[in-house]
């Protein structure tokens, strides 16, 4: 039987799924490893069982040598086709998946720095993946991509055509996860795919799209990972003369700020204890409240936003581990909404997906940012394969 490996790395972390080959591949195996470089943990899901190890993981490499010792007892019979990699940056040339080259690989280092939590370790990704399996197809499918040919205007910067003509503009991300959520809705709600949706992607990283007809028209990201919603260590949007400030007055080197904006910022940097939406809601402390509510009022914010740039709104959609199974915060962003229809039932919502009262439409709708790179995996094999 021919299997696809899914890869999603990430800077501390490995998200993983084994599938078997298929127009709609069937998932056999999924788990994660957290903690690469410190204490790390392996965590497998085979059907209603999950089993949990401590692992040592220096490295990607290292990592993806314990997700396939770990996947070994479920791969027997399985050659596995095709490894499909989550690239977060595909400047503006990557619009679809393309199966890896070395030239490639050396073209999407160069967008390192535009995500640099991210890129690099995604692409360690692809080099311990062709160790590994250095018969199979190789296939980038890039986060950036479902924001290709957003209006100008949505793109742009105010400053020089010369720096746009460079690659110095909105790019937007989490480009699998609206991907996959797009295609339920064309599937099971035909009606507000046709019209005008907000995509709400709420998690540890978190933004919104503007989608009309089913394509992507406004994100609330930009040029970075930083723009827009605040996260769990990052800012969202900030006055770029905040940073002139920080680096000038401050004495603050790019490294500096680098890392304040993305790592020490957010929900953690607002709150102090941490960046888990989980361990706020749990917390009776002035500063957890601080910063939900800060968290709140710029979800609203680029609601109204992302509404305005559709020129109306048919349906609002959560996804993401907070858009997903945080219903309070689900319920205190549509507080105040009721003006563009927004109304939150009062029913429980676990395992429902319909959630709203009001004539917009609210839905929760579980994201599968690995499902969509398994079927460009299996289109990759199948076309090369002739």
């Amino acid at each position: 039987m021919s299997g696809i490996l899914t890869l999603n790395a990430g800077s501390s972390s490995l998200k993983f799924g084994l599938y078997e080959q298929a127009d709609d591949p069937s998932l056999l195996v999924h788990g994660q490893i957290d903690g690469i470089g410190q204490n790390a943990q392996l965590i497998l899901h085979h059907g209603a069982t999950t089993v949990r190890d401590q692992i040592r993981a220096e490295t990607q490499h290292d990592a993806l040598q314990s997700v396939m010792n770990a996947l070994a007892p479920h791969m027997r019979g399985i050659h596995i086709a095709g490894v499909g990699h989550r690239v977060v940056h595909g400047g503006p040339d990557f619009a679809a998946p393309v199966v890896l080259t070395p030239e490639i690989q050396r073209a999407l280092a160069e967008f390192s720095p535009l995500a640099p939590l991210h890129q690099p370790h995604n692409l360690a990704g692809v080099t311990a993946a062709h160790d590994l399996f250095p018969d199979a197809i190789q296939v980038a499918c890039f986060d950036t991509a479902f924001h290709r040919g957003h209006p100008w205007v949505n793109d742009t910067f105010a400053i020089p055509n010369v720096l746009y003509d460079e690659g110095i503009r909105r790019y937007g991300f989490h480009g699998l996860s609206y991907d996959y959520v797009t295609d339920v809705i064309a599937r099971d709600f035909p009606e507000l795919h046709a019209g005008r949706m907000i995509v709400a992607h709420l998690g540890n990283g978190a933004s919104m799209c503007a989608i009309r007809h089913g394509k992507s028209v406004g994100s609330t990201m930009g040029f970075s990972a930083l723009d827009g919603l605040p996260m769990g260590t990052r800012c969202g949007q900030i006055d770029p003369g905040v940073v002139l400030y920080l680096m000038e007055q401050k004495g603050m080197t790019s490294h500096d700020v680098l890392s304040l904006l993305y790592k020490q910022s957010g929900l953690l940097g607002l709150s102090g204890i941490s960046g888990d939406m989980r361990t706020l809601l749990q917390s009776d402390t002035a500063e957890a409240k601080r910063a939900i509510d800060y968290y709140v009022f710029r979800a609203r914010r680029e609601i109204g936003a992302l509404t305005a740039v559709l020129g109306g709104l048919d349906g609002l959609v959560f996804c993401g581990g907070i858009g997903e199974n945080a219903g309070v915060i689900r319920k205190r962003i549509t507080e105040g909404l009721e003006y563009l229809g927004l109304r939150i039932n009062g029913a429980d919502h676990t395992n429902t997906r319909e959630i709203g009262c009001g004539p917009t439409r609210i839905l929760v709708i579980p994201t599968d940012e690995e499902r969509v790179i398994a079927r460009a995996v299996h289109a990759a094999v199948v076309a090369n394969s002739y």
